[in-house]
């Protein structure tokens, strides 16, 4: 990914899905690219059928993406990826769930360790999928 560098800056994966926010260069809007090669990366080797298309099915075609506006836009969104596996019932806190950036998170200093045992304020009426 030399040639479309990023930085992940928060992540979690779920059985079924994934969310994470990515800091691009100044300029890039290079989405597309960036998923074909993490998809491909993460797939070489994992049995998976194929669609119609000769495509391996663990992967759903779309995806969407969100253009974080402002501090407050990128804070939301933050709590919703790291309070995501609490939200499906996999864990009772952020923090117990293993395939996360919310420890990294807490290194830095942006959470503590209980955040997330009742629903954040920050995510009162936001959509889950």
């Amino acid at each position: 990914m030399e040639d479309r560098p990023f930085a992940i800056e928060a992540i979690v994966i779920l059985p079924d899905h994934l969310h994470c926010i990515w800091q691009l260069p100044e300029g890039d809007n290079e989405f597309p690219e960036r998923w074909r090669q993490i998809k491909r990366f993460v797939s070489v080797g994992m049995k998976s059928q194929l669609n119609a298309r000769g495509e391996k099915t663990l992967w759903q075609r779309r995806y969407w993406e969100h253009l974080l506006r402002n501090e407050e836009d990128w804070r939301q969104h933050m709590d919703y990826i790291h309070y995501n596996p609490v939200k499906h019932g996999y864990v009772r806190r952020p923090a117990d769930w293993p395939h996360s950036s919310f420890r990294q998170a807490m290194a830095r200093g942006w959470y503590e360790a209980s955040w997330g045992e009742m629903e954040p304020k920050s995510l009162t009426g936001m959509e889950f999928e």
